[in-house]
C-alpha cells in the first residue's frame, strides 16, 4: 500500500475520531487538552485537525474560554441524507412499478452543488446499457433529462451563474452547449411537463424525465427512464409517458404536493 495513502486514511480516521468523541460527549464544549487525553493523540497533532474542522466549518472555538465545540454543519449533512432516505423510501415502490412498465432503468435525481446526483436507481433485469445512471454519479444540469427538469428553478442570473460556474460542456454532438438552446429547451418543457435527453449525456442512451414537487411546489428531484435508442423510440415514449407522469404525480402528492400551481398538470 502506498505509505502516503496509509497516512492519508489514518489522517481521516482521527478526524472522524475527534467529531466522534465531541458527539459521544453531548456535544459539552471541550478543551484541547480534554479532546487529545481522550484520544490518547499528543495535542499538537490534536490541534491541526481541529484547526481543520475549523477551517471547514465543522467545529468551533469560544474565543474566551478557548473549548472547542461541533458546529451545526454536521446537521446539516445528516439532514440531507435524512432528505434523500425519505424521498427515496417513498419512490422506490413507484420505481420499479415504472421499471416493470417500461422494461428499462428507473432513475431518481437530486441537485447537489449545481449538478445532478442520482439518489435512487432501479435497474431492468435485462438491461445491457451502460449508462452513467449509478447511485452517487453526478452529472451535468444540461445535459440531462432529470438536470433540465431542475433547471426550471432556476432564474435566468441563476442559469448564467452557472454557466460561468459550470459552462455548458458538450458531452456528445448533441448536447445543447450555448445558452438560448438551453433557454428555449427549457420553455418548451415548461410547457410540455416532461424533458428529454435524446444521446445528450450518452450516445445510444435515449431518456424521459418528469418532476417530482414537494410541499412547496418546488421541483426536488426528477424521476427518469433510460434505455438504449433501440428501445426507447420515441413511439414507445409516448405510450408510456402518460403513466410515467402519473407517476411522477403521485410520487410528489406523497411529497406534500398541490395541483394548485407548478408544471404538475398531466399530459
Amino acid at each position: 500500500m502506498d505509505p502516503k495513502a496509509y497516512s492519508s486514511n489514518r489522517s481521516s480516521s482521527k478526524m472522524l475520531d475527534i467529531i466522534e468523541f465531541l458527539a459521544d460527549h453531548g456535544n459539552e464544549p471541550l478543551r484541547l487538552k480534554d479532546i487529545a487525553d481522550g484520544l490518547d493523540m499528543s495535542p499538537s497533532t490534536t490541534l491541526r485537525f481541529l484547526s481543520t474542522l475549523i477551517e471547514n466549518d465543522y467545529l468551533q472555538q469560544d474565543p474566551a474560554t478557548l473549548q472547542y465545540s461541533l458546529t451545526l454543519k454536521i446537521c446539516s449533512v445528516a439532514n440531507k441524507i435524512s432528505a434523500n432516505l425519505q424521498i427515496y423510501d417513498l419512490a422506490l415502490p413507484i420505481m420499479k412499478q415504472v421499471c416493470a412498465e417500461f422494461g428499462e432503468s428507473v432513475c431518481l435525481a437530486k441537485e447537489e452543488d449545481m449538478e445532478a446526483v442520482y439518489i435512487g436507481v432501479v435497474q431492468a433485469s435485462d438491461q445491457m446499457l451502460q449508462t452513467m445512471q449509478r447511485i452517487g454519479n453526478r452529472a451535468p444540469l444540461h445535459s440531462t433529462g432529470v438536470g433540465k427538469l431542475l433547471l426550471l428553478n432556476y432564474t435566468e442570473a441563476q442559469i448564467d451563474h452557472l454557466i460561468e460556474v459550470k459552462g455548458l460542456p458538450a458531452l456528445t454532438a448533441h448536447t445543447l452547449t450555448t445558452k438560448q438552446a438551453l433557454m428555449d429547451k427549457l420553455a418548451q418543457i415548461r410547457c410540455q411537463g416532461y424533458a428529454y435527453d435524446d444521446e445528450e449525456c450518452e450516445i445510444g442512451a435515449r431518456c424521459i424525465a418528469v418532476p417530482v414537487y414537494n410541499y412547496t411546489n418546488k421541483i426536488i428531484a426528477g424521476l427518469s427512464v433510460t434505455g438504449p435508442v433501440s428501445r426507447m423510440s420515441y413511439q414507445k415514449i409516448d405510450e408510456y409517458k402518460q403513466f410515467l407522469l402519473e407517476q411522477g404525480h403521485k410520487l410528489s402528492k406523497l411529497l406534500g404536493y398541490s395541483e394548485k400551481t407548478g408544471l404538475g398538470s398531466l399530459r
